[in-house]
C-alpha cells in the first residue's frame, strides 16, 4: 500500500521551521477497491469492525474487508442512482440504505428472510438501523428522513407501521442514531428526539450565513458516546452533552426527562466536511473556502483540535492529496470512524484513505526520519517491551551512531555508546571500528567496558592505547594507569612504546613513565624502577611498597636519596627488609646520604650502635646537634670524639668532653682563652664544684679589669668573694668598681640571709615536731571491753575481781596482762617479739 502525501500545515509555509511531530498516519486503501473506484465514484461509506461498505455512484453496495478486498458474493445493487446514506446495525448483521430512486433497502447478511425492499415514492437523503435491529425479538425498526422523519417499526403481524416523528421543519437532511437517542437535521437547526420516551429534547436553531444557504451544506452528525453529540455544519462546530434533569426541575414542571446542553461552540476557517472524537479532542475534515488561481478546489485537510467554551486550539493539521480533490467540494467528502480502533476512513469519490493514530513504532520511525533520534530512544527506554514490535534500543542506536558519525560528533557518539551498548560486549565489538576508521577511539575511550568480566577483545584496547601513543601522550599515560593490565596484551604494548619514543621528539618523559607502568605489570621491576629513577619520578616509592621490591633496591639507594631521602628513610625503616649494615655500606658513597639515614635510625634504634660515625657526620653535616648527641649518648669513644672537635676547633664540644675526662683546667682555660664566656667558666666550676678550679679561675681573671667585675658581680654565691678582692693588685684600675661591690655585698648579705632564714626555719620546725610528740604522748588511751591480750588473746578486762590483774598498754595500742608478758620487759610483745628483743 502506498501512503497518500500528506505533510503538516505548520510547515508547509517555512520550511526552516522545525517540523512537528504528526499525531496520524494515512494508508491509501487499494486493491479490490482500486478497480472499483476505476469503474464509478463513491457517494458515502459506513464502516463497523468487521467490514466496510462502501456506496457507489451508480447504487451498488460493495462489502470490503479493512484491507480494501472483496468480500467473496457480498456486492449488492438494490438502487438505480447513487446510494445517499448507509446504516449498519451494532452486531453487523444487517444493512439499511437508501436513495433517491425512492428505495428503501435492507439486508441480512447472513439469511434472506429479512430482506425486503421499500418504495416511498420520493427522494430519501438519510436512513437509520436501530442499533438493536439484530437483537431477537426486536421491532425491527429504522428512520426515514425525506421532507419529514418517519418511523418504521413492524408490528405483530408482521407489516410495516409508520410513525411521523417530526414534521413542517424542512427537508432532513442528515440522521444519527445511538442507543436511545436520535439525532438529525433539518433547514432550521438540529433536534435530538429521546425513542423511550418519545419526546423530543429540543431544537438547537443554526444561524444564518451571510451569502450562504445551509440548505448547500451537508451536516455531519456524529454520537462520540451514549451521550456525546458532535455537529460539524457550514463552519460552525458544536458539542453537546445529553443531561438528565434534576429532580427539583423534573417535579415543578411537565419537561422531557433529558436535555440537550451545548457544552462548546466555536467557528472554524474551513468548511466542515466531517467530524469525529480522538480522545478529549476532535478530528475535523475540512475544505478550504478560498479557490486556487485556476479557481479550483485545494486539497482537503484533516484537523485534530482541542476545544475549549467558545475556542479551539489546532493540535496538527495534515493536508491530503486526494485523488481529483481540484473537482470536489466540501459535500463530496465522507468521514466515517471506528471509535474502538480510533481509525478514521476519509472518502472522496475516487479514492479512500484511512487515517489512524500513530503508534509507538510509528513515532519512533518519525523520529528516526527526522533525525530526532534522542526522541526515539526516549521512547524506547519508557516502553520496553510494551508494544514496540520493529524497533530496538540497539537498533535505533545504532542508526543514531552513524548519523552523529557522519556529522563529526565524536563526543556525543561516545556518551551514545554507554547507554545503548552498556556491558553488551557483542555490541561494542560490532560497532568499535567505525571510530577506528575515522581515528576517534578517543572519543569512546571513556565510556567502554572496562571490567574483566565483561571485557572487549584485547585487540580493541590495544587499538586505543595506540591511538593515544600517537596522538595524545598524557592520555596514553593516564590508561595505562587506569586500565586493568589483563584487558590488553602488555608486551605489544611495551613493544609499540619503545618503537614511538625511537621516532618521537617530544614528550619522552611521558612515554618512559608510562613504560615504567606497564614494566611493573609485565613484573620486569628492575627496569620499571630504572625507568621511574631516570625520570626522578616519586611514583617509584610507591611501586617499592606495593610489590616489596626491597631486594631490588640495595643497589639504588643513593639514587632514591637522591630522588628524596626522606620517603627512602621512611621506606626503610618501615619495612626493616633490608640490614642496617647492608645500608650503611651502600650510603658510605655519599655521606651526606649516609648522615641522613643514622640520624633517623639513632631515633628509633637509640642503642649506640653508630654513634662513633654519627659523631664524625653531626661534625661535619649538622654542628647544631652535636654537642646534644654528646650529652646524650654513651656509646661513642670520647678521645675520638674529642680529636674531632679538636680538628674542627669546636670549643664547647672539646670544653665538655674534656669536663668528661677530668681535664678541667684545660676546659676553663678553653671557656676563657677561645670562649671568652664568663657566665659559661663560673657554671663551668660551679657543676665540678673544685676549690681549685675556683683559684684558677680567679687566677685568670685578676689581671683583667673587666673579668674582676663579672666575677665580683657573680661568684658571690658560690664562693667566699675575699678570696678574689685579697688577689687583686693595689694598683689596679677596674672601671665600675663600686657597683660591683655594691652587687657583690648585696649577694654576699643574701647568701647570708637566706642561710639564716633556714636555720629559723629548722629551729620551729623542731620545737613544733617536739611539741607535737609531747602532746601524743600525753594523750589518754580508751580500754574497753573488746580489747584481748596480746599474748594470751584473753579480754584485757575481767569482771570477776579475783581474776583481775594489772594491765600494760603500749602507744602502739597493744595490751597485755601484766602476768602474760616477761618481767622487767618494758617493749610491746606484738612489736618488738622475744626473739627481735633478743637479737
Amino acid at each position: 500500500m502506498s501512503e497518500p502525501s500528506v505533510n503538516e500545515s505548520s510547515t508547509t509555509s517555512d520550511t526552516e521551521e522545525e517540523e512537528i511531530e504528526p499525531k496520524l498516519k494515512y494508508v491509501r486503501l487499494s486493491n479490490d477497491l482500486q478497480s472499483i473506484l476505476l469503474k464509478s465514484a463513491a457517494t458515502c461509506i459506513c464502516v463497523h469492525p468487521k467490514f466496510i461498505c462502501l456506496g457507489s455512484h451508480w447504487g451498488i453496495i460493495h462489502l470490503l474487508d479493512h484491507q480494501g478486498n472483496n468480500i467473496e458474493g457480498k456486492e449488492l445493487k438494490p438502487h438505480t442512482v447513487g446510494v445517499n446514506q448507509i446504516s449498519i446495525d451494532s452486531n453487523g448483521e444487517f444493512i439499511a440504505t437508501c436513495s433517491d430512486d425512492g428505495k428503501i433497502f435492507i439486508h441480512s447478511l447472513f439469511s434472506k428472510e429479512n430482506n425486503f425492499t421499500l418504495n416511498v415514492g420520493r427522494l430519501v437523503k438519510t436512513i437509520a438501523l436501530d442499533p438493536s435491529y439484530n437483537k431477537y425479538g426486536s421491532s425491527k425498526r429504522f428512520i426515514l428522513g425525506d421532507d419529514k422523519l418517519t418511523l418504521y417499526e413492524r408490528t405483530f403481524l408482521g407489516s410495516l407501521r409508520p410513525v411521523v416523528l417530526c414534521e413542517s421543519e424542512g427537508f432532513v437532511r442528515s440522521l444519527c442514531w445511538n442507543g436511545n437517542f436520535v439525532a438529525w437535521s433539518s433547514n432550521i437547526g438540529v433536534r435530538v428526539y429521546d425513542m423511550t420516551s418519545r419526546c423530543s429534547l429540543g431544537l438547537i436553531k443554526w444561524e444564518e450565513h451571510k451569502g450562504l444557504s445551509i440548505e448547500k451544506f451537508r451536516c455531519n452528525l456524529r454520537w462520540a458516546d451514549s451521550r456525546t453529540l458532535l455537529i460539524g455544519w457550514v463552519d460552525t462546530v458544536r458539542v453537546c452533552i445529553i443531561r438528565k434533569r434534576s429532580s427539583i426541575e423534573l417535579a415543578n414542571k411537565n419537561l422531557p426527562e433529558y436535555l440537550v446542553d451545548p457544552v462548546s461552540t466555536f467557528q472554524t476557517e474551513f468548511y466542515i466536511s466531517g467530524i469525529a472524537p480522538l480522545d478529549l479532542q476532535l478530528v475535523l475534515l475540512g475544505c478550504s473556502k478560498e479557490l486556487d488561481d485556476d479557481r479550483k478546489s485545494l486539497r482537503p485537510q484533516l484537523y485534530i483540535v482541542e476545544y475549549r467554551d467558545n475556542d479551539y486550539t489546532e493540535i496538527c493539521t495534515d493536508s491530503l492529496s486526494l485523488r481529483g480533490y481540484k473537482e470536489y467540494s466540501v459535500n463530496d467528502y465522507h468521514l466515517d470512524v471506528l471509535l474502538e480502533e480510533n481509525r478514521f476512513f476519509i472518502v472522496a469519490p475516487k479514492d479512500v484513505v484511512v487515517a489512524s493514530p500513530y503508534d509507538l513504532d510509528d513515532r519512533i520511525q518519525w523520529f528516526i526520519q527526522h533525525k530526532k533520534f534522542e526522541d526515539a530512544l526516549d521512547i524506547l527506554m519508557k516502553n520496553e517491551g510494551r508494544g514496540i514490535r520493529r524497533y530496538t534500543i540497539q537498533s535505533v542506536g545504532v542508526h543514531y551512531l552513524d548519523y552523529l558519525l557522519c556529522n563529526r560528533l565524536y563526543d556525543r557518539a561516545g556518551k551514545l555508546c554507554l547507554k545503548i551498548f552498556q556491558n553488551k560486549t557483542n555490541l561494542w565489538e560490532d560497532q568499535i571500528y567505525k571510530f577506528s576508521a575515522v581515528n576517534q577511539l578517543r572519543s569512546v575511550s571513556p565510556y567502554i567496558p572496562r571490567s574483566v568480566n565483561s571485557k572487549l577483545n584485547p585487540h580493541i584496547y590495544e587499538l586505543i592505547l595506540y591511538e593515544y601513543l600517537k596522538l595524545d601522550c598524557q592520555g596514553f599515560l593516564n590508561l595505562v594507569k587506569e586500565w586493568d593490565p589483563q584487558l590488553y596484551n602488555v608486551c605489544a604494548v611495551i613493544n609499540a612504546v619503545l618503537e614511538h619514543l625511537l621516532v618521537c621528539d617530544n614528550d619522552k618523559n611521558v612515554y618512559l613513565e608510562a613504560l615504567a607502568i606497564l614494566y611493573s605489570y609485565e613484573e620486569r621491576y628492575d627496569k620499571s624502577l630504572s625507568m621511574y629513577l631516570k625520570l626522578k619520578h616519586k611514583d617509584v616509592f610507591a611501586l617499592i611498597q606495593k610489590h616489596n621490591l626491597y631486594s631490588v633496591i640495595q643497589d639504588m639507594l643513593v639514587d632514591l636519596m637522591d630522588l628524596d631521602y626522606k620517603k627512602t628513610v621512611t621506606l626503610l625503616m618501615e619495612k626493616n627488609t633490608i640490614s642496617p649494615e647492608k645500608i650503611v655500606e651502600k650510603l658510605r658513597k655519599n655521606e651526606f646520604h649516609l648522615y641522613r639515614y643514622l640520624h633517623e635510625y639513632d631515633k628509633k634504634n637509640p642503642k649506640g650502635e653508630y654513634h662513633k660515625e654519627l659523631v664524625r657526620l653531626y661534625a661535619i653535616y649538622d654542628r647544631e646537634k652535636l654537642l646534644p648527641f654528646l650529652k646524650k649518648s654513651d656509646y661513642y669513644p670520647i678521645q675520638e670524639a674529642l680529636d674531632i672537635c679538636q680538628k674542627e676547633k669546636y670549643y664547647p664540644e672539646m670544653v665538655y668532653l674534656l669536663g668528661i675526662i677530668g681535664d678541667t683546667k684545660e676546659a676553663l682555660e678553653l671557656i676563657i682563652n677561645e670562649l671568652k664566656d664568663m657566665q659559661h667558666a663560673i657554671t663551668f666550676c660551679q657543676e665540678h664544684d673544685d676549690q681549685e678550679l675556683w683559684n684558677d679561675l680567679i687566677n685568670h681573671s685578676v689581671n683583667k679589669p673587666e673579668y674582676i667585675n663579672f666575677l665580683l658581680q657573680s661568684i658571690g654565691t658560690y664562693v667566699d668573694p675575699t678570696m678574689l678582692i685579697k688577689k687583686i693588685k693595689d694598683d689596679t684600675v677596674i672601671p665600675g668598681l663600686k657597683n660591683s661591690l655594691v652587687k657583690m655585698l648585696y649577694q654576699y648579705n643574701l647568701q647570708v640571709s637566706v642561710q639564716e632564714g633556714c636555720k629559723k626555719i629548722l629551729m620551729s620546725d623542731y620545737f613544733n615536731l617536739q611539741q607535737k610528740l609531747v602532746r601524743v604522748q600525753q594523750k589518754g588511751i580508751p580500754v574497753i571491753d573488746d580489747i584481748v591480750c596480746g599474748a594470751c588473746h584473753r579480754k584485757i578486762t575481767d569482771k570477776d575481781p579475783a581474776r583481775m590483774s594489772n594491765i600494760l598498754l603500749f602507744n602502739c595500742k597493744h595490751a597485755f596482762h601484766e602476768q602474760c608478758l616477761p618481767e622487767d620487759s618494758g617493749t610491746c610483745g606484738i612489736c618488738y617479739p622475744l626473739k627481735k628483743r633478743d637479737s
